[in-house]
């Protein structure tokens, strides 16, 4: 049986290239322990990667905010300046998670590459299969574009913080179980076990790529994940079309008891990555007053101006529902002689309060969700329910990877000659039973029927009851594929 070399007991010869060499017992080849320079030498190259992303990203996110604020000024203010500061973690993440790496025992490095390589190559599959369903779904939307490879280029960029964020758990899973299972499998698990190490210091590193993988993801899920998800579509209509919403047909109602005159809009098209210049498309104003509605504005487009407010409408026509005919009674009057652009400074609307009815939940970020949430508090009409259960959700789903390893650590270690077959098929299980318990908890966080804070985080509360169960009962030697085949009409005695 050939184990790694780094469980003999070691002891020093010589110095060569910075680092020592070391020599082993019973004629093993010599290994040589890196110097501090080199262990660290990852961690230098991506704080420079990262310094150089950050560079590049943060003041274009900073930019982007202030000008999400001019044409929302009514958004969450803090939360969305929290964008480019996150984003500037996220670039340095890796640079962090190297760090820890270069700081680790060379056993815990060890379990960590096997566990990374195995990961990156799962995940990398998966992402290929990925790419190649939604090339096939997609290519005949994809060749309506004029330039389609800075197309396809633009697409999968802005796709893949969502991607990332679906498909890293089942690489977590996919991954883990077979690292884990090549190592047991070469004996070297209990070769671990037998320097004094406990089981549970022995998935620890395990359990440290794994919570880095969640703060990616949590990193991801605060804006660009939702974002990109959104704008995913978005880039499918511009294909097709030539254009970019990010709501049509919407409908807004301001009701407010301190005001005399209500409104509604009813608004065809809102541009994406809407700016206070663009405009919006297809608006129909219905006033209506203690009297009862009093007039209809039509407009082809209309933008509205940050600085005084003021709402601009190209080729308006006005409908007055209170004109009064020689003989004193009502008619309706067309007004087609107005002014291109007609202004109108006594509309107090702003572009967000009146495109949040129509925006998806699942394609809103923490300070978008947030915004909304402020925008409709008190609103009895608004389903905030839907809408605060995304946001716990946001804070929650990120979680599952640390939630994947802690089920994948228990079943995949096996330390007998059945393997860990039994084991890939009961994480198989309980990933499928994840992702329904998943959906069915959201789905009765949205109806109302359990709160939203359970709906988020209940997937991962029971999930994680059932991984401390596998491996407590890891930890006490019994076996957990054989218990649970012996409990089925399949086991023994059947």
């Amino acid at each position: 049986m050939d184990l790694p070399a780094f469980l003999f007991p070691l002891h020093l010869s010589s110095r060569r290239r910075g680092g020592f060499i070391f020599t082993v017992p019973n004629n093993q080849s010599p290994i040589e322990i890196p110097s501090p320079l080199s262990k660290f030498a990852p961690c230098l190259v991506l704080t420079l990667l990262g310094a150089l992303a950050a560079f590049g990203l943060v003041s274009r996110e900073a930019a982007a905010v202030n000008i999400h604020l001019l044409g929302f000024p009514d958004s969450d203010q803090i939360t969305l300046e929290l964008r480019p500061l996150l984003l500037g973690l996220l670039c340095f993440l890796p640079a962090i998670a190297a760090l820890c790496y270069g700081m680790a025992s060379a056993l815990d490095r060890y379990l960590a590459r096997q566990m990374l390589g195995a990961v990156c190559i799962c995940s990398l599959a998966l992402l290929i299969i990925y790419v190649l369903i939604d090339l096939n779904d997609n290519i005949d939307n994809f060749q309506k574009s004029t330039n389609l490879g800075s197309f396809l280029l633009q697409y999968y960029l802005v796709i893949l913080p969502p991607v990332f964020v679906l498909l890293i758990p089942f690489g977590l899973l996919l991954g883990l179980l077979y690292a884990l299972g090549k190592l047991s499998s070469n004996h070297e698990i209990v070769a671990m076990l037998q320097t004094g190490r406990s089981l549970t210091r022995v998935i620890m590193p395990l359990g440290a790529v794994g919570l880095f993988f969640s703060l990616a993801c949590l990193l991801l899920n605060y804006h660009w994940a939702p974002w990109g998800e959104g704008y995913q579509e978005a880039l499918i209509e511009f294909a097709k079309s030539g254009s970019k919403s990010q709501a049509r047909n919407v409908l807004y109602v301001h009701r407010d008891a301190e005001r005399t005159v209500d409104r509604s809009w009813l608004v065809g098209s809102f541009p994406y990555n809407y700016t206070p210049d663009d405009p919006i498309l297809d608006v129909v104003i219905r006033s209506k007053d203690e009297e009862g509605p009093s007039s209809v504005l039509y407009a082809k487009s209309a933008t509205w101006s940050a600085r005084s407010g003021t709402w601009a409408f190209k080729d308006a026509v006005r409908l007055d529902l209170r004109s009064r005919l020689n003989d004193g009674s009502l008619s309706e009057k067309f007004e087609t002689d107005l002014p291109s652009p007609y202004l109108v400074e006594d509309y107090p609307e702003t572009p967000w309060q009146i495109v949040t009815p129509g925006l998806e939940k699942n394609y809103l970020g923490i300070p978008e969700l947030k915004s909304w949430l402020l925008q409709h508090e008190g609103d009895v009409w608004a389903p905030r329910r839907a809408y605060l259960t995304q946001w716990h959700y946001r804070w929650a789903q990120p979680w599952i990877c640390l939630v994947v390893v802690l089920l994948s650590a228990p079943l995949g270690i096996a330390f007998t000659r059945r393997g860990t077959a039994g084991g890939v098929a009961i994480a198989a299980f309980l990933i499928g039973a994840m992702l329904l318990c998943s959906e069915a908890f959201l789905t009765l966080g949205d109806a109302g029927q359990i709160t939203p804070l359970l709906a988020a985080w209940g997937t991962n509360l029971i999930f994680t009851i059932i991984a401390l169960l596998l491996l407590w009962r890891r930890l006490q030697g019994r076996p957990i594929y054989q218990a649970i085949l012996s409990r089925t009409p399949l086991g023994p005695g059947s």
